[in-house]
């Protein structure tokens, strides 16, 4: 499992954002995450991992900066952080964890917790839970490991449908880190939230196999939340033209997080669309107005807007409209 390796120089700085910046190394593609590697700028020297673009990946085509020979040497970690991120692999670094002195709540008391196999499910859940609500999302792996490479989760923060971020496990760079989904709901409940979102993070770890698949995650979140007594709701996958057959109608993906549950869980259905008798137990919600209620919001999935896949997307907003009638 070799990593692909260049030596290069920054050639331009395209964006700066909290804990992401996209850059071009030689005129390529790049991103960087300075909480990791340290500030950067044009001229410096850097290394660049190159294996995703030479391989042609469609949602990482980018290079990723690796290391700053210029100024990203000698960095020292967070103060007080003992706790690895990544540990024992080439960039394993240290962070504070919510475990070590936030208040973890015993149990979640019915706290309603979203379980999305998909990252593109996130935006209309949250447009489902609406205004007013103190909303975590936790990015589980399973796709992408940094949050910050969320252009969605950028949005939602400055739109107020999420009050605060978590990242787990391997992931990195929420506004709070914790060791698992469990001590992340419990850290959520104990932070007074009045709902949780958990996913993965963008693009989706896939072998084309029923199991084999990120997605999968949504069931550690389920069994997490029904074990700890929240109130896990499923979004389903759906689609009406994936040209995949084992993802049109409901995805395989979600038939096997249904089948991996082995606590109570409800999968949201969108109201006027037919359900197959296997989705259960599921609870059918009006989703009239879902357009309206996500306008402004990215809504991306496959490449494919609500125009072409509006159910996948009045779906995931069932999860959320669901969720916010389970709200203490």
């Amino acid at each position: 499992m070799p990593v692909s390796l260049r030596r290069g120089r920054v050639t331009a700085i395209l964006e700066e954002l909290d804990g992401l910046v996209r850059l071009e190394v030689d005129g390529e593609a790049c991103v960087a995450y300075p909480g990791l590697t340290g500030p950067v700028a044009v001229e410096d020297d850097v290394l660049v991992n190159v294996q995703a673009r030479d391989l042609g990946l469609g949602s990482g085509g980018f290079d990723v900066l690796y290391a700053n020979l210029t100024r990203g040497l000698g960095l020292a970690a967070a103060e007080g952080a003992h706790v690895m991120k990544l540990p024992y692999t080439p960039l394993q670094a240290a962070a504070v964890h919510a475990e070590e002195g936030g208040e973890l709540a015993e149990r979640l008391e019915g706290l309603p917790v979203v379980c999305c196999s998909l990252h593109s499910q996130v935006a209309p859940v949250c447009a489902g839970l609406g205004d007013g609500l103190r909303v975590a999302y936790v990015q589980l792996p399973g796709g992408a490991l940094p949050l910050p490479l969320s252009d969605t989760v950028r949005l939602l923060r400055e739109r107020e449908l999420v009050a605060t971020t978590v990242s787990v496990g391997a992931c990195f760079g929420g506004e709070q880190e914790c060791v698992g989904v469990a001590s992340a709901l419990a850290w959520a409940a104990g932070g007074r939230c009045d709902a949780v979102v958990c996913a993965i993070g963008p693009g989706i770890v896939g072998t084309g196999s029923r199991l084999g698949h990120g997605g999968l995650a949504a069931a550690d979140a389920a069994n997490a939340a029904s074990a700890l007594g929240g109130s896990p709701v499923l979004a389903a996958r759906i689609s009406s033209v994936d040209e995949r057959e084992r993802h049109r109608g409901v995805s395989h993906h979600t038939e096997a997080v249904l089948a991996l549950c082995t606590g109570r869980v409800t999968v949201a259905w969108p109201q006027g669309h037919d359900a197959p008798d296997w989705v259960e137990p599921r609870q059918e919600v009006d989703v009239d107005g879902w357009e309206d209620a996500c306008a402004g919001l990215p809504l991306s999935h496959m490449g494919r807007g609500p125009g072409e896949e509006p159910w996948f997307f009045a779906a995931a907003f069932a999860a959320g409209r669901l969720a916010r009638s389970l709200v203490a």
